[in-house]
């Protein structure tokens, strides 16, 4: 059997499990993949209207990834991998401004292009924060170059008015004193792909409950991993000791009711075609 693919993707506890030797600890054979390199760029600009899904359908090059929990849901019900619904995470996430932007409030924001990943948590999120604020037809989506790091660049930059930002973008914002005009935090999934063998993939899972368990102690002592990913043109002016944890594990289950009620949002806003939604039962998405 071949090994098991670690990736890290915009959060610390891959770095952090690494870095301590988890992994291993567990037994796990594995291949620890770094797959958005800071150095060369690679994996940070792919493109107008490619998400999270459209990666998921293209294939992932790692065993489990994670995700914004609707776009999951979809791919695992079209057979482009398995949920793991035995941990889920919520990640912070806002909607930003440059300082001096006459935009203060969300309702501020009608009618104003906001920079989102398609399909993405972001996308999702921008809606179900700005609805309590806005009519459907007031909140503007732009999904030119919406890959999380595009996206920051686009805002500072000056060439997007307002961005939808998570993880490392979300706190170097914060650090150059952008506004958020609306916090938007979303749950997170995790999607088992390819045959790994199951007891590997709980290996994995209990790798990354101790490195919570460690982020929640000392954040401080791990901030510095956001760099890894970073785009090389702000290595010089992000101070990653200001940042916080960003996505946080939640081991409870992701139950049946969770996921039905995601589907039903996904459906009443239109975000994907009924008829691309898949068969949108729980227990064959679910990776047991």
């Amino acid at each position: 059997m071949s090994k098991f693919v670690v990736a890290p993707h915009f959060r610390l506890h891959e770095w952090v499990a690494e870095e301590k030797g988890y992994f291993a600890a567990e037994g796990l054979d594995y291949e620890f993949r770094e797959t958005m390199d800071s150095s060369s760029g690679k994996g940070h600009h792919i493109g107008n209207k490619v998400g999270a899904y459209q990666t998921l359908e293209a294939g992932r090059t790692c065993n489990v990834s994670g995700a914004c929990h609707w776009t999951m849901n979809v791919a695992a019900s079209n057979g482009h991998g398995k949920l793991y619904a035995d941990a889920y995470s919520v990640s912070p996430c806002g909607v930003f401004v440059s300082a001096d932007s006459p935009i203060k409030t969300p309702a501020d924001l009608a009618g104003i292009p906001i920079s989102v990943g398609y399909q993405s948590g972001s996308h999702y999120a921008t809606i179900q924060g700005l609805e309590q604020y806005l009519k459907p037809d007031q909140i503007n989506l732009s999904f030119n170059d919406g890959l999380l790091f595009s996206r920051m660049e686009l805002l500072i930059d000056g060439k997007a008015p307002a961005a939808s930002l998570f993880s490392g973008p979300y706190y170097f914002l914060e650090q150059l004193g952008f506004r958020k005009v609306i916090d938007t935090t979303f749950m997170m999934a995790s999607m088992v792909t390819g045959t790994p063998d199951p007891e590997d993939v709980r290996k994995y899972f209990r790798a990354l409950r101790r490195a919570q368990r460690d982020i929640d102690l000392r954040p401080e002592l791990f901030t510095h991993y956001y760099k890894k990913e970073f785009p090389a043109r702000f290595h010089g002016q992000i101070d990653t000791r200001r940042w916080g944890p960003g996505e946080r594990l939640v081991f409870e289950p992701y139950s049946k009711q969770t996921f039905d009620e995601s589907f039903e949002w996904i459906e009443q806003h239109g975000i994907f075609p009924r008829s691309e939604m898949g068969t949108g039962k729980y227990e064959s998405s679910i990776f047991a």
